[in-house]
């Protein structure tokens, strides 16, 4: 496929009620691994791709590495390929679209794009956000790739207490109608478990909606029969992994 068709192919994976799930890699090897596993598409996660090159999240990874990180993903499997972008690493929207720009241009085919102010405090008002968001569909659209725009929202993950969480939801609701109308193309809400919540995001969204899997989150046919669109692992995969190197490693440590 070439990248107008793999850009079709994953929007159409995106199914409200039959998710698409993603088992997020951090480089070219592990999504070799994932796309031998079965995988019909890739994305990466932005802590997993920093953690493996020594750096914390928060764009605190150089963007150049980043780019690099996609380009050899994308020239070693022939499948979709997303990339976790962060906030662009750009407050302004023409800054953000350039820098997205990159990316498409080394093979990606979408990203998570989040409303937290990265490199500050809080997440953008909406209506900046939404700017960042027409600023990206509209550079992609001059280049007439489909891309896939994850209109993310940090409203839960920033809130780690669960029992203020219904309380987010309309905000959430209102974001995600607004990131639609600015071009988004899918709803993030990682940090979001409660099952009657999720239902009603997902009732209330245009847009397929994507949930990241942690602890306490329903299973996968549980997130499907709530009508959730998008299945993602976030930094779980590259955390397990980690801890099995670590481990196989003291056992043979332990021996000398």
């Amino acid at each position: 496929m070439n990248q107008t068709e793999k850009a079709r192919a994953f929007g159409a994976l995106h199914q409200k009620g039959n998710p698409i799930v993603l088992y997020n890699i951090w480089d070219a090897g592990t999504a070799k691994a994932v796309a031998d596993a079965g995988a019909k598409a890739l994305a990466t996660g932005s802590w997993s791709v920093a953690a493996a090159h020594g750096f914390a999240d928060g764009e605190k990874l150089p963007m150049s590495v980043l780019i690099e990180t996609a380009k050899s993903i994308a020239n070693a499997v022939d499948l979709p390929l997303s990339v976790d972008f962060e906030g662009a690493y750009s407050a302004e929207p023409q800054g953000a679209a350039a820098n997205v720009a990159t990316l498409l241009d080394v093979g990606a085919i979408g990203i998570n794009f989040e409303d937290r102010v990265v490199a500050g405090e809080g997440l953008y008002p909406i209506e900046s956000q939404a700017a960042r968001i027409r600023a990206i569909r509209a550079m992609a659209d001059g280049k007439d790739i489909p891309f896939f725009i994850n209109a993310r929202t940090d409203l839960f993950l920033a809130e780690s207490d669960l029992a203020k969480h219904p309380g987010l939801v309309d905000e959430a609701i209102e974001r995600g109608r607004a990131y639609a109308a600015a071009g988004g193309n899918g709803f993030f809400v990682p940090g979001l478990i409660d099952p009657d919540l999720i239902e009603k995001i997902c009732a209330t969204s245009s847009l397929p909606v994507n949930v990241m899997m942690r602890a306490g989150a329903p299973d996968v046919k549980t997130l499907a029969r709530l009508g959730v669109g998008r299945i993602s692992y976030g930094p779980g995969p590259y955390r397990s992994m980690m801890d099995k190197l670590k481990q196989e490693a003291a056992a043979i440590y332990s021996l000398l």
